[in-house]
């Protein structure tokens, strides 16, 4: 599959793997900051998500599988991988799969067990906004307010509308296979990494990463760090930029 992306800058490999209902594009900012240290970022739309080609099947091996298709066509080495929530996921997919080919491995506020159910709230509010009849954001914005969902969540799912034509709007993201395949994307991680150095960082107030879930990453990843971000909750690149910054470059850079 054809994975849509976004270049920044030249030098060491950085991927960016994005969460559920989100996009490349939620990284741009920090792509940036880290193509001005000297690193080739690619902000990496994932299936079913942002302009990637949709498809019915969401699994994270089939996310690694295009993950790996993506490495191969752009010939790259030596490489950097981040991810965050669903995008954790893969990441750990992929290096456990082409292991020879990753430097270091940053997970963001995901945990290797598996989920219970708990979007229920999210996709109830996706699905009582009937985008086809929508005439303007300001309208959308108006209908997401009526939802139980917090006001930071309403606006991260908005950013997803885009004008599939000069009167209608629509999501960028699969919402009918999102929601048929959730069970998928809440499984685990089951697998074992030996060499590749990885940093966990969680939100303080995030409860994707306790402490009674170290030991098994422990067992599952051989050199495992973790860092706890302890004013941010589950969007610790969001809600604590300039020390995210500076915690993945510390990590990446020494």
């Amino acid at each position: 599959m054809n994975l849509s992306y976004k270049k920044y800058g030249e030098g060491q490999p950085l991927l960016i793997f994005h969460g559920l209902f989100g996009s490349g594009d939620n990284w741009t900012t920090h792509a940036k900051n880290w193509s001005n240290a000297g690193y080739s970022v690619y902000c990496i739309d994932q299936r079913n998500h942002g302009h990637s080609e949709h498809d019915q099947v969401m699994t994270y091996e089939a996310m690694a599988e295009d993950a790996i298709e993506f490495i191969a066509e752009h010939q790259l080495r030596d490489i950097l991988l981040l991810g965050h929530s669903m995008g954790g996921k893969t990441v750990l997919h992929l290096a456990e799969q082409i292991p020879i080919l990753i430097s270091k491995m940053i997970v963001v506020d995901m945990g290797i067990k598996a989920y219970p159910p708990h979007h229920g709230a999210v996709f109830e509010a996706l699905n009582n906004l009937s985008v086809e009849s929508l005439k303007s954001r300001g309208e959308a914005e108006v209908h997401m307010k009526k939802s139980s969902l917090d006001s930071a969540t309403q606006l991260f799912l908005l950013k997803n509308l885009y004008w599939k034509s000069p009167e209608q709007l629509a999501w960028r993201f699969n919402l009918p296979v999102l929601q048929e395949q959730i069970n998928n994307i809440l499984k685990g991680f089951d697998g074992k990494i030996t060499d590749i150095e990885t940093l966990f960082i969680k939100g303080g107030y995030s409860n994707y990463i306790l402490q009674d879930d170290l030991p098994e990453i422990k067992k599952s990843i051989n050199f495992v760090e973790f860092r706890t971000l302890d004013h941010s909750g589950h969007w610790p690149h969001a809600e604590e930029p300039q020390l995210f910054y500076e915690t993945v470059l510390d990590f990446i850079s020494n």
